[in-house]
């Protein structure tokens, strides 16, 4: 476990997987073998993607994580120490390092299957041991590809300490309930995980794939139904959407807004949405005191310049690549 002694602004608690990716011209039918033309192996997983994405904001970032005590986990440890990330891991002796398998065809839509091994044995006393962090930091960032137990140690600690707490709920667990949400300040889902959590927590059906054509007023009736004060939806080429709840708008003009995609030539969307969330927690950090608006367009533009690089990690943007592509 590599310990750092530097004051985090932003504690991520989160997956680490290996990815295994391939290139391919189209996506292979049933029972076909399709050859590829490319193959990444890279550090990936939602929680470690989106501390890189954070801290390559220029933004003070401590993981905490499992890993298994192998090849992969040893990827990762020296991965983080090239990035300057410090890092807590927690080294499972017999659960190997989460893995999965990444299939991106030539419009940079992808498939993917993971095994979240060490990921789900990330045990709560691990976290809980590390509440010194969390005293000094001002945001934490959460997804659900860890054990829930884990998850509420995370956030129980982010309440005790007064933290902003933020959730990206991907993948949507099955056990993830109203209660879970009711202690997070803000969610980033995308349009398949927002009609998920509408399902599982406020019971409406809706349909993932006419969320992007919704009214304004539509999506802003279903967002207030998660009972969070803010929720972004990201949208994935159409952008991304807001809702504030009455009265908090975080120093928007408006209660809710959407925000049209940056035009970028992409290769491969397999990350955006980790690129998006740990640009958007870095940017409510660089840019304090500002509109929630001015964050929510740094985020989305670091999200679309992710597209640009194969890979989930390595191809999260820094703050200045990010400041040459599209302006302040």
């Amino acid at each position: 476990m590599t310990q750092d002694t530097r004051r985090a602004e932003v504690i991520v608690v989160g997956s680490y997987i290996q990815d295994h990716a391939w290139l391919v011209d189209r996506f292979p039918q049933v029972g076909e073998t399709r050859r590829a033309h490319g193959f990444n192996l890279g550090p990936g997983g939602k929680g470690f993607n989106q501390a890189v994405a954070c801290a390559r904001q220029g933004v003070a970032t401590l993981f905490i994580g499992a890993i298994g005590n192998d090849v992969f986990g040893t990827i990762a440890q020296r991965f983080a120490a090239d990035e300057d990330l410090p890092c807590h891991w927690q080294v499972c002796a017999d659960v190997p390092t989460a893995a999965s398998s990444i299939v991106v065809d030539r419009s940079g839509a992808n498939l993917i299957a993971i095994n979240l091994a060490a990921n789900e044995h990330l045990d709560p006393a691990f976290v809980t041991a590390q509440a010194d962090a969390f005293a000094g930091a001002r945001v934490l960032l959460l997804q659900l590809e860890n054990n829930l137990d884990a998850i509420a140690a995370a956030l129980a600690l982010g309440v005790r300490h007064g933290l902003l707490r933020v959730l990206n709920p991907a993948p949507v667990h099955p056990q993830a309930d109203a209660a879970l949400l009711a202690q997070c300040d803000l969610i980033t889902p995308n349009e398949t995980e927002f009609a998920l959590l509408l399902e599982q927590v406020a019971h409406v059906h809706v349909d993932a794939a006419t969320l992007a054509t919704r009214s304004d007023a539509d999506l802003h009736a279903l967002a207030r139904r998660l009972g969070v004060p803010t929720v972004v939806i990201t949208l994935g080429a159409q952008g991304c959407f807001v809702s504030h709840v009455d009265g908090a708008w975080r120093g928007d003009a408006h209660g809710c807004y959407r925000l049209a995609p940056e035009r970028v030539a992409a290769v491969d969307s397999t990350g955006a949405g980790d690129a998006f969330s740990g640009a958007l927690v870095a940017a409510l950090v660089r840019f304090a005191g500002c509109p929630f608006r001015d964050a929510v367009v740094h985020a989305n533009r670091s999200a679309a310049l992710s597209t640009e690089t194969v890979g989930t990690a390595p191809a999260m943007p820094r703050f200045e690549q990010v400041l040459a592509r599209f302006g302040g």
